[in-house]
């Protein structure tokens, strides 16, 4: 620029002002412009951390997962999954002091998000605190889950139940299975999983009750067959076990305790001297075939165990049924069913006693003597 130039413009001071104007403007916009693609740099390279964090964590290369997930929060500090992902790397790796300040700080921002409080819920489980696991559970559950919350909410309470199952707080995962099962809907899979998880908790009833649901729709449905025999086995109702173990063997010859447990349930209803359209021949038949074998059972429970059984051991226990047996044989021997005067009442509560002592005594039995045993805790649900 000439001189006469520079003093035309020294002459139009506007001017020089847009000029400099003009040029800050686009200085400003240069630097904005580089700041922003340097901040899209940092973001970019922070999710290729953080993908490559999540591969490792899939791997369960839980350490490197940590570095990983570090150092993408280094280019993205504030970032919420990262700080998630971060938290529950460091659980799985034992560092659960600061795994938990990672999420007490995660919840302070979102206390109802389902995903913070479930892995609160599953940190507590890891270190054994008990009532804030079901708190923060229980929080997820009820919390806020984007992308289909059922799904989400109900695997939460599988997952609850299946701990509390765990340390065998029975009476608190029946009431969180009966809250959960009022709601779920009509999944053969789901109702037979919930089913099984009553079984665990010794919810037997409930139990029967799910796998019957299941099988209203889907009749062959196998795990349900199985099940169901088993719940109402538990139960006493050897009738109604009988008829589902049947099924479950002719559909799963190579399902063995179903097998089992159907042998068993079939030898209670064959003993059993109360079962109704039976002779009377066959009912004394049974009774004399039981009191026979309740004598031999404790004849060898007290052989096993050193015990003398003669008149002149001490009265009780084993020696006092003993004396009681053989005051009882030549009833036994001249039972005439239906006239019996009591005498068929009186043998097998004899029988019972037995069963149940030396059960205690010996442990369990086996073969007749397990009927015996299992008829003698509930004779009057047998045919049910």
């Amino acid at each position: 620029m000439n001189v006469a130039s520079l003093k035309l413009l020294t002459r139009r001071p506007p001017v020089i002002i847009a000029s400099l104007a003009m040029v800050t403007v686009l200085a400003f916009l240069g630097v904005n412009r580089l700041v922003n693609r340097f901040r899209e740099q940092e973001k970019a390279l922070a999710r290729h951390l953080y993908e490559h964090g999540l591969q490792a964590q899939a791997a369960g290369q839980a350490e490197r997962a940590v570095a990983d997930f570090r150092a993408a929060l280094s280019y993205a500090r504030d970032n919420f999954d990262y700080q998630l992902s971060l938290a529950r790397a460091l659980r799985d790796t034992g560092r659960t002091a600061e795994s938990e300040t990672y999420l007490i700080s995660l919840w302070e921002r979102t206390p109802q998000e389902g995903a913070v409080n479930l892995a609160l819920g599953r940190l507590f489980a890891r270190e054994g605190l008990f009532d804030k696991t079901i708190q923060y559970y229980h929080n997820a559950i009820y919390g806020f889950w984007p992308g289909d919350p059922e799904t989400k909410r109900r695997d939460t309470e599988f997952e609850l139940i299946t701990f509390l199952l765990q340390h065998q707080a029975y009476p608190q995962a029946q009431a969180e299975l009966i809250t959960m099962a009022a709601a779920l809907p009509s999944d053969p899979g789901l109702r037979v999983r919930a089913a099984q998880l009553f079984a665990t908790s010794q919810d037997y009833e409930h139990a029967l009750a799910q796998f019957q649901q299941v099988l209203r729709t889907d009749r062959d449905n196998q795990a349900a067959l199985y099940g169901a025999g088993q719940a109402a086995f538990h139960l006493g109702r050897y009738r109604t076990a009988q008829g589902y173990l049947r099924s479950a063997v002719r559909r799963d010859p190579q399902n063995t305790q179903a097998a089992t447990s159907l042998k068993t349930a079939t030898m209670v209803l064959d003993a059993d001297p109360f079962a109704p359209r039976i002779s009377d021949a066959e009912r004394g038949r049974r009774v004399r075939s039981a009191f026979q074998m309740a004598g031999e059972r404790l004849d060898n429970c007290a052989k096993a165990n050193e015990i003398d059984l003669s008149p002149r051991s001490p009265s009780g226990g084993l020696p006092a049924l003993k004396a009681q047996w053989l005051e009882m044989a030549p009833k036994a021997a001249k039972l005439r069913p239906p006239r019996n005067d009591g005498a068929q009442d009186e043998i097998m509560d004899l029988v019972f006693e037995i069963e149940q002592q030396t059960q205690s005594t010996c442990g369990t039995p086996q073969g007749l003597d397990q009927a015996l045993f299992l008829l003698s805790q509930d004779r009057n649900g047998v045919e049910r």
